[in-house]
């Protein structure tokens, strides 16, 4: 148990520190200087869910691959949020096309870093808990 509540409060910080970064490229322009339309205001209506499912997401760190390498394990779960906003969420929920292409072409890689951040964030915390 004390495993999954460390797992999940650690996808909590890796969300916070995805949706900062989302918000502070959008802030700063950058972008929409790549050309992807993500500009979010940064309310707790935007980021509450996102710190929720961070760290929902989070608990995939109990799957046991790289577990003595946290930084590349981050780096691999960080893959299925991916996915599924790119797959699900764009498509289906937001109705910007499959992997958000309505946002601009190169919204997949931008949704890969930003993720990547969430799970480098989450690994960072998982070996500071330790």
């Amino acid at each position: 148990m004390k495993k999954l509540l460390v797992f999940f409060a650690a996808g909590c910080v890796g969300a916070l520190a995805n949706s900062l970064t989302v918000w502070f490229f959008g802030h700063q322009g950058i972008t929409r200087l790549i050309g992807v339309s993500m500009t979010p205001t940064l309310s707790p209506d935007w980021l509450y869910p996102r710190i929720v499912w961070g760290g929902l997401w989070g608990l995939l760190f109990i799957l046991p691959m790289l577990n003595s390498r946290l930084i590349a394990k981050g780096s691999v779960l960080s893959l299925f949020p991916t996915a599924f906003q790119l797959f699900v969420v764009f498509p289906f929920m937001a109705h910007k096309g499959i992997a958000g292409l309505k946002l601009g072409l190169y919204t997949p890689a931008i949704v890969l870093f930003f993720n990547w951040v969430w799970g480098l964030a989450a690994a960072v915390t998982i070996k500071l808990a330790k």
